[in-house]
């Protein structure tokens, strides 16, 4: 007598959940808890403060304590109540600029793979062109033609990653493009947008992921420096590359207010990189691979 099979009933959310984790491995659980660690630091970190990190009126470059978990800046201010202020100009700038560059460049990166090959041309070289200019200076003659703020910042950043986005994204593109479901799709009248949006897109969100993990990682790096050559986010706020700056000079009498920002810069971007490397499923892509 045959048996009929039971279906068994889909896992639950948190089981889900905990198979999406156990995915990433040990290292990618600590990049990960890192990475949500300065996120919600950035959120609701300065809310929770007692004292505003703005206010002085301390000893200056005070040692750590358990007063001054991270010691006291230049002008007698709480550098914890700093580093997580400062959170939000990093992480959320370079967030804002990565999301803005990557899509752009996802988007027309789609946009020349589905079209005809002037469109393909011209957005290739026209992004080639910007690719040309070294970022650094670029961001310079920026902040130097239009003034440091915030949006200024947020709007140079992501011109300068669009065209590593584009060119990643393209690179995909074409190759899916040229896919046999692809051609099903326009054989039986589909458009452009249909094409670029349910044939090509999902294909290449995986790879543009942890492409969007290193612009985030770039981003941060170069609001850092421009914030430490004093052309980033400007007083009262504070980056974390400010605040570096703001007390270098005192880095033999008070080292913590110079190494912790270093740190938090060091930890964010090694964490990106280990959620990066244990995405689930880049292990079983790569050893396929070979």
């Amino acid at each position: 007598m045959a048996t009929i099979p039971i279906p068994l009933s889909p896992p639950g959310p948190l089981t889900a959940l905990r198979e999406r984790l156990a995915a990433f491995g040990p290292s990618g659980l600590l990049g990960l808890a890192v990475v949500l660690f300065w996120v919600l630091a950035a959120l609701v970190g300065p809310a929770l403060l007692a004292r505003g990190g703005a206010e002085g009126g301390g000893d200056v470059f005070a040692p750590i304590s358990a007063m001054h978990w991270l010691g006291t800046d230049y002008l007698g201010r709480d550098m914890l109540a700093r580093v997580i202020e400062g959170a939000r100009y990093t992480v959320g700038v370079a967030f804002i600029a990565t999301l803005l560059a990557s899509g752009t460049g996802i988007t027309l990166a789609l946009l020349a793979a589905a079209s005809n090959r002037w469109i393909d041309g011209g957005l290739s070289r026209l992004l080639d062109t910007l690719t040309a200019i070294p970022s650094k200076m670029f961001a310079l003659l920026m902040v130097a033609g239009f003034g440091s703020s915030v949006p200024m910042l947020v709007l140079t950043a992501a011109v300068i990653y669009v065209p590593g986005a584009y060119r990643m994204a393209r690179a995909l593109a074409v190759n899916i493009n040229a896919m046999d479901y692809v051609t099903v799709a326009r054989t039986r009248g589909e458009g452009t947008w249909y094409v670029m949006r349910r044939e090509i897109l999902p294909n290449i969100a995986g790879p543009m992921l942890a492409d969007l993990g290193l612009r985030f990682v770039y981003a941060v790096l170069l609001l850092a420096s421009l914030s430490f050559l004093g052309l980033g986010v400007q007083p009262p706020q504070a980056d974390w590359g400010s605040l570096v700056r703001e007390n270098i000079g005192a880095l033999a009498e008070g080292g913590a207010s110079v190494i912790a920002p270093a740190l938090a810069i060091a930890s964010l971007t090694i964490a990106v990189n280990l959620v990066i490397d244990n995405l689930p499923g880049r292990a079983a892509r790569e050893r396929g691979n070979r």
